[in-house]
């Protein structure tokens, strides 16, 4: 059973032990009020979410259909179920992995402008699945979504292999990093450049991000990653936050550094790539949602994960509703309203960084 006690209690914060497993967290008080309220948040916008769009429903009947309810209408079960709930969980599902992506990464390379691109994750993805539909023929595009995974998590092995040259430091990981997407980048406007229009709309669309046309298989398949790596990231919160003060401070303190960094960063690549295998590439929301999660309840991994992934659901949901309703009856991809979040945010946080 877990009790929330200290022998030594500081101000502000609590501390939530069990025995079995031992495990014990350290958390910001505020995390206890704040959780809660991004959760109902989090409800709110779901519910929102899907009672709007070109067919309007009460939020009454959306709570009904989705439990399988009669709401007097034979419509509102299949517009709720078969269409709006499915893409909804996935972006919700998709801002939990990025937000926890990003947390990790800015963690362990104590750089707060990291993000999941920085393991190359995007830029493997984009490279083989752009270069399949360019260098074969007849394309099967059931494959992508794999090839999708196979690209990120291989991009972010080879980085992670350079860099245990000489120790995997949060410097060489960076530049590693950069390198290997801007050399993904190039490859792919080249591969670009030799589709066809249709294929080459197609890549354009999911490089940009979609969860259009997202079904319950894309949400199964989610949930299953996400609801491995996300609770292992979380157990080894204490570890970061070791890290997260410096390679000799975490190895003082009894870290092995290297180990970990080698899982915390396997966690992260996976999370950031089976959301490019589920909506393609959604930019921002691993460099967002950390920052705003840190400003709400501190800097300990205990609280800032799990307050990472809600944020980070709560911009999505709250950005594939814009996608879908702000030009309609035309659907902006997801990934450009990130994008229009993001990148102010990511020039304000420049701007600060500066003065």
């Amino acid at each position: 059973m877990t009790t929330p006690t200290d022998p030594f209690p500081r101000p502000g914060w609590i501390t939530l032990r069990s025995r079995r497993p031992a495990v014990s967290f350290r958390l910001d008080r505020r995390a206890m009020t704040i959780i809660p309220l991004l959760l109902v948040a989090l409800l709110l916008a779901l519910i929102i979410s899907t009672s709007q769009g070109e067919y309007d429903i009460p939020m009454l009947d959306v709570m009904r259909a989705a439990v399988g309810l009669e709401t007097g209408n034979p419509n509102h079960a299949l517009v709720v179920r078969d269409f709006r709930l499915p893409r909804i969980l996935v972006a919700l599902l998709i801002g939990a992995a990025l937000g926890v992506s990003g947390g990790i990464i800015q963690g362990v390379t104590r750089n707060d402008l990291a993000d999941p691109g920085l393991l190359g994750v995007n830029a493997g993805a984009g490279v083989l699945v752009v270069g399949y539909l360019t260098l074969v023929a007849a394309p099967d595009t059931t494959l992508l979504p794999w090839l999708a995974l196979a690209g990120g998590l291989g991009a972010a092995a080879i980085i992670y292999g350079l860099t245990r040259r000489g120790g995997s430091s949060p410097v060489r990981l960076i530049l590693l990093g950069v390198g290997l997407a801007s050399l993904g980048a190039a490859l792919i406007n080249y591969f670009i450049t030799r589709l066809e229009v249709d294929s080459a709309q197609r890549a354009f669309v999911w490089l940009t991000g979609s969860v259009y046309g997202s079904t319950w298989a894309d949400v199964r398949l989610l949930l299953v990653w996400a609801g491995l790596l996300i609770p292992a990231a979380m157990l080894m919160s204490r570890q970061l936050n070791a890290m997260a003060l410096g390679d000799a401070a975490a190895v003082g303190l009894g870290v092995r550094v290297e180990p970990y960094r080698a899982v915390l960063l396997a966690a992260a690549a996976g999370l950031a790539a089976i959301t490019v295998t589920a909506a393609g590439t959604i930019a921002f929301v691993g460099l967002v949602a950390p920052h705003l999660a840190r400003r709400l309840v501190g800097p300990a991994h205990e609280a800032l994960l799990p307050a990472a992934a809600l944020t980070g659901s709560l911009l999505l949901v709250v950005a594939d509703l814009a996608a879908r309703t702000v030009i309609a009856p035309t659907e902006l991809p997801i990934g450009v309203t990130t994008a229009l979040i993001g990148a102010p945010f990511f020039a304000w946080l420049l701007y600060k960084r500066g003065k």
